[in-house]
C-alpha cells in the first residue's frame, strides 16, 4: 500500500461525475487499498477517489477508525437506494482545507455497492455513517461542500484557498483537522 495526495479544492478532477467501475480488478482493489491508507493518514473518515485524482466510483469510509479492516467500508459503486429523515451536520472535507459548515442531511440511507471482492451489497445507515456515504457518495458526483455554501462565502473561500495555495508547504500542523473530517 501506498499514501495518495489528496487533490484539494479548485482542483477540476474533484468537479464532474466520476465513471462507474466495470470490473472490480486487482488494480482497483490497490487502489481502494490506497485510497484506505491515505484517509487513514490524513485524519479522515471518509475519502472518495476523486479525492485522489481518479474518476471512478470508489469510496473508502471508516467513521470508528477502528483497526484496518474492523470498521472499514470499500466500495465500488456506491449509490443511495433509500433514505429518510432530516438532519444536520457540521463537515470538514479533506479536499476543502479549513472549511468547515452545516450541511442538511439525511437521516438514514440504504445504500448498494460492489464488495472488493465484486459482491452486491447492501449497508444500512443511520447516524455519521449515514452523513460520510451521504458525503463521499457527493464527491462522485462532483458535488463539493463549497458548492453549499452562498456564493459570497464561496468567493471569500476560493479567495482564502489563492491566498494560502500561495504560502510555502505546511510543516504538519494538524491543529486544522477535525474528527470528522470527511
Amino acid at each position: 500500500m501506498s499514501s495518495l495526495t489528496i487533490r484539494t479544492y479548485p482542483d477540476p478532477v474533484l468537479k464532474g461525475e466520476c465513471a462507474p467501475v466495470e470490473t472490480v480488478t486487482d488494480e482497483v482493489r490497490r487502489l481502494l487499498d490506497d485510497m484506505a491508507e491515505t484517509m487513514y493518514l490524513n485524519n479522515g473518515i471518509g475519502l472518495a477517489a476523486p479525492q485522489v485524482g481518479e474518476r471512478a466510483r470508489l469510496i473508502v469510509v471508516d467513521v470508528e477508525r477502528g483497526e484496518e479492516g474492523d470498521t472499514l467500508l470499500k466500495l465500488v459503486n456506491p449509490r443511495i437506494i433509500e433514505k429518510q429523515g432530516e438532519t444536520k451536520s457540521e463537515e470538514g472535507c479533506l479536499s476543502c482545507p479549513d472549511l468547515l459548515i452545516e450541511v442538511n442531511r439525511f437521516e438514514s440511507v440504504t445504500v448498494e455497492a460492489l464488495s472488493p471482492d465484486g459482491k452486491e451489497t447492501t449497508i444500512e445507515a443511520a447516524g455519521l455513517l449515514a452523513i460520510c456515504l451521504q458525503h463521499e457518495i457527493d464527491h462522485l458526483d462532483g458535488v463539493l461542500l463549497v458548492d453549499r455554501l452562498s456564493s459570497l462565502r464561496r468567493t471569500l473561500y476560493q479567495k482564502k484557498r489563492v491566498k494560502e495555495d500561495a504560502k510555502p508547504a505546511d510543516t504538519g500542523d494538524e491543529s486544522r483537522r477535525t474528527d470528522t473530517t470527511l
